[in-house]
């Protein structure tokens, strides 16, 4: 978990920088904040994940001297032929684009992203591929 806490942490510095350098440059105090909030979010992150770090056994991903086969062999099945996924992005694309532009256009949306999420849900249950 150090990995992951010390990117969160650059991530806090970085936004805490962009956050005075936006607010000299624009003089605008909601970004700003937003940028402030957005750092501390990173900041409270990264701290979390290295004080948890410092408590718990380290991980194969945490060691120089860890081998390959030390981590954890299940990562779970993902389908390397499916396109599903981009069905479902499309869906929730349009489904955002219903909050801007009609309810019509988001209620298609929801529609669609039960028909592609039952599709993707399904999708070992029929056809070439079942089980």
């Amino acid at each position: 978990m150090k990995i992951e806490g010390w990117l969160f942490a650059a991530g806090a510095i970085f936004f805490g920088l962009i956050a005075f350098i936006y607010l000299w440059l624009s003089a605008d105090l909601i970004g700003f904040v937003f940028l402030l909030f957005t750092a501390l979010l990173a900041l409270i992150a990264g701290y979390y994940m290295l004080y948890t770090a410092r408590r718990v056994y380290p991980r194969p991903e945490d060691r120089r001297d860890a081998n390959i086969d030390e981590a954890d062999p299940d990562y779970g099945f993902y389908s390397p032929h499916s396109w599903w996924p981009l069905a479902v992005g499309f869906s929730a694309f349009v489904t955002s684009l219903g909050f801007i532009f009609a309810a019509w256009m988001f209620a298609f949306g929801i529609i669609l992203i039960l028909i592609t999420a039952s599709g993707w849900l399904f999708e070992y249950y029929y056809g070439d591929h079942a089980h």
